[in-house]
């Protein structure tokens, strides 16, 4: 199926997040004259799209807007934005702690406003982005936008804007997760004498593996990853002596749950400083 593209897709920031956003796009055959993006430095972004340090003094008919800057300076870019938006304006909130509501209080001439929260893996087309918006949002506007997303990765709609710091904590911040239990685990070889560069690999490589080999068993036989751990640990071997560490008193659980509640936590703390 032929990809849909926004008729103008108009970037308020451009850093590592919408910046992966905008990479997996444009690989993907967006055109990039469709594009443009502001930011006050004025850095180019790829070729072929525009760079802006000033608002423009109109958006084309259709626009979708991606929100990408500090979630801080929502009040700033509105003051410049809300007067470009008309009633065919998509916005598209990628700022943590902003809710939907602040969201069309700043902008209340666009209809259809969307928060979403993509994480790192999307310029890879392998990312998850959480999507959430309300009734006022038409029909037709959800499906584009989530027609935008879906080269980006797993695309999930949230029913309860409540939970979506939850959702943030898991997967907007999860790949910084991996990544520390990666590095853990390659340190944890090496402390038991693997030399370090070989442990930092083998590490690397076997999440790798183990991951795909994951998504796959749940593709094809609805295996979950806790069923493929004892499936390969064997009682009364090394697998199964190393996942008694694990397990035990549901350490790596309780871990991870404090984990994500931080993460929680601290979005709810930014949504009521904003």
């Amino acid at each position: 199926m032929t990809q849909s593209w926004p008729d103008h897709l108009f970037l308020i920031g451009c850093g590592n997040m919408a910046g992966q956003m905008l990479s997996r796009w444009l690989d993907c055959g967006l055109d990039p004259a469709r594009v443009t993006v502001l930011r006050s430095s004025g850095k180019p972004v790829a070729d072929g799209v525009a760079v802006m340090t000033v608002y423009p003094a109109a958006l084309p008919s259709g626009t979708t807007v991606l929100l990408g800057m500090k979630p801080y300076q929502i009040a700033d870019v509105a003051a410049a934005l809300a007067p470009l938006c008309a009633a065919d304006t998509r916005i598209v909130s990628i700022l943590a702690g902003t809710t939907l509501a602040d969201l069309r209080a700043h902008l209340p001439a666009a209809r259809d406003i969307m928060r979403a929260m993509p994480n790192l893996p999307v310029g890879l087309g392998e990312g998850v982005t959480a999507l959430f918006t309300d009734a006022a949002t038409t029909a037709q506007a959800k499906a584009d936008v989530a027609a935008l997303i879906e080269p980006l990765g797993l695309v999930e709609w949230i029913a309860d804007e409540a939970l979506f710091n939850q959702v943030t904590a898991l997967s907007g911040c999860g790949p910084a997760f991996l990544f520390r239990f990666i590095d853990a685990l390659a340190r944890a070889g090496e402390a038991i004498g693997i030399p370090a560069d070989q442990a930092a690999r083998m590490a690397l490589a076997t999440v790798q593996g183990s991951a795909n080999m994951a998504a796959r068993a749940d593709a094809r036989t609805g295996d979950s990853p806790g069923a493929l751990a004892d499936r390969v640990a064997s009682p009364g071997g090394m697998t199964r002596e190393g996942l008694n560490m694990l397990d035990a008193d549901d350490r790596l659980l309780a871990l991870l749950t404090d984990t994500l509640a931080a993460a929680r936590d601290r979005g709810e703390a930014m949504a009521r400083g904003a």
